[in-house]
């Protein structure tokens, strides 16, 4: 039987509802050769389909299924503990606000300190953990919603498999890139739009659901900067600017035709929210233009793209932090790598032999 992504009242609700059949999954698939008592699993997995109460209940059983025999399920319901307790932290309304970036935050946060067998485990339990979700959820229309986790490039481990950096683009495909944007030819209706859109981006680096939910009443011109009170992750608001010179030519045209019913600053020709698979088209066309190819050509490029230049240009890993809206300082410090000066430094280490 399958379920709706958001199947109870609220987001804590909903995320134990989805762990307990998880871990019932669990108790039910690894080995039971161990198991010393089988009357007492099958109770554990009563319990579990009728639902723990809290997180501490579904710690016990999972405790109780241990001294049985199963001491597998440890693997994943310490990690998914630490889990649940930093995503209820957050204000969210849904699981889909969940995505890979937020869960990349979560594991450099959370793992540190541990070993890269530990953090192995964590990845693991979080990205098995979605996929259990991707398959086993349903709406009432027979739509499932797909969260596709897969955590590669997380760069919380030391593995060759874990430490690649963000793509990014280089300076002179920043350039290329720039001149696509205004060369790339769209339907009339969204030329302005697509432009502002993919400018908003790269010029502040907000993640492409945060420009996809700005309101128009969310922006200001002060000063020739055009500000942007974002609500990022959690409904954590932050502050973005952006130079007027970069965006007002868009900017004023898209809002000479938009629907103006509607308070979404980016909407489609039929008035609604835009999605996020219509920015990754936008993106497709652009770079194709502009001859840029990289492993990854999503929109969340362009934050990366941002923030390498930030850093490049700052040296200050608290703005890097606060200007993309991080949680964890660990997450921004990725964009050190980048750092032609430091390697440029370490380069010379052996001059003076």
């Amino acid at each position: 039987m399958r379920y709706p992504i958001d199947n109870k009242n609220n987001i804590d609700k909903s995320l134990l509802f989805w762990l307990d059949r998880f871990v019932k999954s669990k108790l039910t698939s690894l080995s039971n050769r161990q198991v010393t008592d089988n009357k007492k699993l099958s109770q554990i997995i009563g319990k579990l389909n009728t639902g723990s109460s809290s997180m501490i209940e579904l710690k016990d059983l999972c405790k109780e299924a241990r001294k049985i025999g199963l001491i597998g399920i440890n693997t994943y319901i310490n990690p998914l503990e630490k889990f649940y307790n930093y995503i209820i932290a957050f204000d969210f309304k849904s699981l889909k606000e969940i995505d890979e970036e937020m869960l990349s935050e979560f594991l450099a946060s959370q793992t540190g300190s541990l070993s890269d067998a530990t953090k192995k485990n964590h990845r693991m339990a979080v990205v098995g953990f979605f996929g259990f979700i991707d398959k086993q959820n349903e709406d009432s229309s027979g739509n499932s919603h797909q969260f596709r986790i897969e955590l590669k490039n997380w760069g919380g481990l030391r593995s060759s498999t874990a430490t690649k950096l963000p793509a990014h683009m280089q300076d002179k495909e920043l350039t290329r890139f720039l001149e696509a944007i205004e060369t790339t030819q769209f339907k009339d209706y969204a030329q302005a739009k697509n432009r502002l859109l993919i400018k908003t981006i790269l010029y502040s680096g907000m993640r492409v659901s945060e420009a996809l939910g700005l309101h128009v009443k969310d922006i200001v011109l002060e000063d020739g900067f055009y500000i942007f009170y974002i609500k990022g992750k959690g409904n954590k608001p932050r502050v973005a600017m952006i130079k007027e010179e970069y965006l007002k030519k868009d900017l004023h045209e898209w809002l000479s035709i938009r629907d103006e019913s509607v308070s979404f600053l980016f909407q489609s020709r039929t008035s609604k929210p835009l999605t996020q698979p219509y920015v990754s088209y936008i993106m497709d066309k652009i770079l194709m233009v502009a001859g840029v190819r990289k492993e990854k050509n999503g929109a969340h490029m362009l934050r990366h793209s941002f923030a390498t230049n930030l850093y490049q240009k700052n040296k200050d890993l608290i703005l890097v932090q606060e200007a993309l809206g991080h949680a964890d300082l660990n997450t921004s410090r990725i964009y050190t790598h980048f750092d032609k000066d430091r390697l440029k430094t370490a380069a010379s280490a052996m001059d003076n032999l």
